[in-house]
């Protein structure tokens, strides 16, 4: 939603291309897509395939799936923008760390830090409101130094206890 509507400000049009035949975004967000009269919504259909021509190296247009019938049908298009949504992928971790109700990993405040002990997590498994690598770039680093301070800590732990 976010990345089609900044979209319209660079493009006469944006169409998007949904897999479903609704959207899971916030309610505020989908009322100022569908009142912005430069998107499009093509529901119930994937990308297939990008159509273009080599030299110049350029988009030309989109062969789309309906994924109810199957037919693809090809669109003109001067460019193509993937966004693959914000679930994050954390079901390996259910049920061993603390997580949200929408499937993000809990940590401490200003920390990398899980419930459990040596356990860090950062990134787009944490982060619900940003979502940006330069912001996952910054929580992985924190998350380096705190498993490093951890893992120092358990150091001094070994050899106090020698």
């Amino acid at each position: 939603m976010e990345e089609a509507l900044f979209l319209t400000k660079f493009a006469r049009s944006v169409t998007i291309v949904h897999r479903r035949n609704s959207f899971r975004a916030e309610k505020i967000l989908q009322n100022r897509l569908f009142a912005n009269p430069k998107i499009k919504v093509i529901w119930n259909a994937t990308l297939d395939e990008v159509v273009g021509t080599q030299s110049p190296k350029a988009v030309t247009g989109a062969k789309l799936r309906d994924i109810l019938t199957g037919e693809i049908t090809q669109v003109q298009v001067d460019g193509i923008f993937i966004a693959i949504g914000h679930e994050p992928a954390t079901a390996l971790f259910k049920d061993q760390v603390e997580m949200t109700a929408s499937g993000y990993i809990v940590t401490a405040a200003k920390s990398a830090s899980t419930n459990v002990a040596g356990v860090f997590a950062a990134g787009d498994v944490t982060d619900d409101i940003y979502r940006q690598a330069v912001t996952a770039a910054g929580m992985g680093c924190m998350a380096a130094l705190d498993a490093e301070r951890y893992l120092a800590s358990l150091e001094t732990v070994a050899q106090a206890a020698e």
